[in-house]
């Protein structure tokens, strides 16, 4: 195991945590702006996804928000930046690269987790990674490439 995946301190999860939640927040509001503002009939089919990913994004984030409260800790109200563009293809280029970073970190989190003998947040977050997962391969298949790799 590797310094990251050390057990963190209840403090030190909560602060990662609200770094996921944030990212979290970053997802809805991404996904909210993309599925309305994505134009093309090509993208019409992945518009209706993009809505469907926000819905799950909500989800993500109250579970997260949950987490944070069970260790005592208070959850963040600011996204991570939001980047748009008026370009279709952009938008979903940054929806699969923030999926990328959101399945690391999440990865990393379990491990963390389970090194501080937490696992119902593990399993929390298994399930949060499954969804993820789909983003990527649905947000890849739009973009017509292969699902990147994986680091963490």
């Amino acid at each position: 195991m590797n310094d990251c995946d050390q057990a963190p301190t209840r403090e030190e999860m909560v602060k990662l945590l609200n770094e996921d939640l944030a990212r979290e927040y970053q997802a809805i509001i991404s996904y909210i702006i993309y599925s309305q503002t994505i134009k093309g009939a090509a993208y019409t089919a992945i518009a209706d996804e993009l809505k469907k990913h926000a819905g799950e994004e909500l989800s993500h984030a109250l579970q997260i928000a949950k987490q944070i409260d069970y260790f005592n800790g208070t959850p963040v109200t600011q996204p991570k930046e939001v980047r748009t563009s008026d370009k279709a293809e952009d938008m979903l280029r940054f929806d699969l690269e923030n999926e990328r970073v959101t399945i690391e970190a999440y990865r990393q989190r379990i491990r963390q987790a389970e090194a501080m003998g937490e696992y119902g947040l593990s399993e929390v977050l298994r399930k949060i990674i499954a969804q993820e997962q789909e983003h990527l391969m649905d947000l890849a298949d739009a973009l017509g490439i292969d699902t990147p790799a994986i680091g963490a």
